[in-house]
């Protein structure tokens, strides 16, 4: 009896072990579940389950002032294949149709060969119980997405061969580098640039959510066809770039850099009233020796102006009656001596001068002594002028990186007894491109200072949301009797100074002022390698300014005097820019003929002729009433006219008229006609004119 109940003692002992054991053991295993792999298991979790994913929205487009499309997204598709389709999973469908698929794939992509790409589907397709997804194409855009789902296989039915394009939007530049930094950019990871960063808000728009699942493979399924929070997509900007003028401007910048072997350059439009920026162009000289559109240059680079800035302190020196315009000024010989420094002239000595000629042949000796010896003993008085101007502040531009101004004063730690006359012409400070350029632009706007426009408008579906009109810095940055001298004196520069061999022009008149600076060498200052700044700054027509514009080309070798390196490239983008924009010609009606009749015409459209006579203010009297024009050629039906050097308009108008038919070659004017003129020929009967 006692064996039997120490038998049964022992198999509860053992079953009870058993299950304490057990117990241990999953205990264990939930403590090295939950702490030791608690992380890994807690990731691969959510992983794995359903998860609501983002949806991207469209984000919205950057066009130019005339409508030109700057940036857009456009979309691009990964393209797959899904192994588990019933078209993959029937044998006798693949194995028929997987060599013309195959083929079909190289060909077009032309990156493996018919034979690579048909063993790359039937090994992914024996491997599809653990890969269901294929990738057969990264990169592809919508247009090339529709040809390659017509492929064989992929064009089943239902899409029983599994094709799957999976969408991610791609942003571009139709106009490739035209104003690409302006433009800018926005990558994951990486600081914003231009109106991409900055509006960027706007640009983006508002993402969506989808439920989604996680399948075999790693790929991610909708639960269903629609999303649970539809995006809504980015609105418009539509910025103040003239894609035409943009295109010149930077042409213009290239070649002078290249014909300078110059570090970089920039250059920038701007109109007057407005303050809008219709071109802004930087080139940087990469390592390859090609200039590419590295760094904004026009915004961002902060340096001594030099003779740029000598307008500022003759702007002081008028306003506070230093000086006036024809006051004589007495340079020395060996130039002018400040402390232990001589200040010389770029081109020899002047002698005795006026402010105004000192302006105009840009006299470092002569703006120096003016400034030092009135300002020396109270230089806070000269420094105060040009925070007056606002040439210390920052212009609180719409886009980002704009470099900050230093006008230095004497509480300054870097203040010294030659700071006074140095800043006189453009040293001892550091202002941008566009800095400058706007208070050139507030001379010509009569005193008042308008802050650069980049964005005009933004759009969503059309419609504005947020308009953009010329911001005032400062209604009147001085007395309208100093504009007007400054004005004088700026033309002058073109007219009669160091601006007048390349700039001056017969059609209008330009104001502006070169300036050749001098680049410090990093912490050897001006006593290491030498480096000059070439720039010219100056608005146009000088009558009644519309633009003004500024170019800055840095460190180019051999020649490095403002007029021949930065003037060409002034003068290029101000012609174009006058050739192209009526509103800046006289009126037509004020430009009329000697004497009250219109010059002899051809015959031609005789509407035509009379349209412009009028226009031109002149007198348009007909001879007869078959004439063309006023020459007195008549035309007859059936007979053929003389239309020997008229343009083909004019040509076919006549020959029209005398009921004959026009076989046109070639372009321009008429150099040669089939028949001669006064030949009889049948209605209806062609004439082959030869035009060149």
């Amino acid at each position: 009896m006692s064996s039997i109940r120490t038998d049964i003692l022992v198999r509860v002992y053992f079953a009870f072990g058993l299950i304490v054991l057990f117990a241990a053991a999953v205990l264990f295993k939930l403590f090295q579940v939950q702490v030791i792999q608690g992380a890994h298991w807690r990731k691969e979790a959510k992983s794995s389950a359903t998860q609501f994913k983002t949806v991207e929205a469209v984000r919205g487009n950057i066009y130019g002032a005339d409508g030109s499309l700057l940036a857009t997204s456009v979309p691009e598709y990964e393209i797959r294949m899904d192994m588990w389709s019933d078209g993959i999973q029937e044998n006798d469908v693949f194995e028929e149709k997987v060599d013309s698929l195959a083929s079909s794939l190289a060909i077009f992509f032309k990156d493996r060969t018919a034979a690579e790409y048909e063993r790359y589907l039937k090994d992914a397709r024996k491997a599809r119980p653990k890969k269901r997804y294929v990738l057969i194409q990264k990169n592809v855009s919508h247009a090339d997405m529709l040809k390659i789902r017509k492929f064989p296989m992929f064009n089943m039915k239902n899409n029983g061969a599994g094709f799957r394009a999976e969408q991610r939007n791609k942003r571009i530049l139709p106009f490739k580098d035209l104003a690409q930094r302006t433009i800018g950019y926005k990558n994951d990871n990486v600081q914003p640039v231009g109106l991409e960063g900055a509006y960027g808000k706007y640009i983006n728009g508002e993402s969506g959510r989808r439920l989604m699942y996680k399948i075999a493979g790693g790929f991610w399924v909708p639960v269903n066809n629609s999303n649970e929070i539809e995006t809504k997509d980015g609105a418009d900007i539509i910025s103040t770039i003239d894609i035409g003028i943009q295109d010149v401007a930077q042409r213009a910048l290239l070649t002078q850099l290249k014909k300078s072997d110059a570090d970089h350059g920039c250059v920038i439009l701007m109109e007057v009233n407005t303050g809008e920026i219709r071109a802004i162009a930087n080139y940087t000289k990469a390592k390859d020796g090609t200039y590419k559109e590295l760094f904004n240059y026009a915004i961002r680079e902060s340096l001594d102006p030099g003779s740029t800035f000598k307008l500022a302190s003759y702007m002081a020196l008028l306003e506070d009656k230093k000086v006036d315009t024809n006051t004589v000024v007495n340079t020395p010989n060996g130039g002018f001596k400040v402390f232990n420094h001589t200040i010389k002239e770029s081109h020899g000595s002047l002698g005795s001068i006026t402010v105004k000629k000192a302006f105009e042949v840009s006299s470092n000796v002569a703006v120096s002594m003016l400034v030092y010896n009135n300002y020396a003993k109270n230089p806070s008085q000269f420094t105060d002028y040009l925070y007056k101007f606002g040439l210390n502040k920052s212009l609180g531009l719409q886009i980002p990186g704009e470099g900050m101004p230093v006008i230095k004063n004497p509480n300054n730690r870097s203040w010294s007894g030659m700071s006074v006359a140095q800043m006189a012409y453009g040293y001892e400070m550091n202002l941008t491109p566009l800095q400058m350029l706007t208070f050139y632009n507030s001379v010509a706007n009569n005193g008042k200072s308008i802050a650069p426009l980049f964005v005009r408008e933004i759009r969503h579906l059309g419609a504005p949301i947020e308009t953009f009109t010329a911001r005032v810095i400062n209604e009147q940055i001085c007395s309208k009797e100093t504009i007007g001298k400054l004005k004088k004196m700026l033309e002058g520069v073109v007219e009669v100074g160091t601006g007048r061999d390349v700039i001056k022009n017969p059609y209008y008149k330009v104001a502006g002022k070169t300036g050749t600076a001098q680049v410090a060498d990093g912490a050897q200052g001006y006593k290491g390698k030498r480096a000059y700044q070439a720039s010219f700054c100056g608005y146009f027509p000088a009558n009644k300014p519309k633009y003004s514009m500024i170019v800055v080309i840095n460190n180019p070798k051999g020649a490095y005097y403002a007029a021949v390196v930065a003037g060409p490239v002034f003068r290029e983008v101000a012609d174009m820019v006058y050739a192209n924009d009526f509103q800046m010609f006289k009126p037509i009606a004020q430009q009329k003929f000697t004497g009250s009749v219109a010059p002899s015409v051809k015959a031609g459209d005789s509407e035509a002729t009379r349209y412009l006579t009028q226009k031109f203010g002149a007198v348009y009297s007909p001879q007869t009433k078959t004439t063309a024009a006023d020459s007195g050629t008549t035309y007859r039906e059936g007979v053929v006219p003389n239309v020997q050097g008229m343009g083909l308009r004019d040509a076919m108008f006549l020959v029209g008229n005398a009921g004959l038919r026009v076989v046109p070659k070639g372009t321009g004017k008429v150099t040669r006609q089939s028949t001669a003129p006064g030949v009889k020929l049948a209605k209806g009967s062609a004439i082959v004119l030869e035009l060149n």
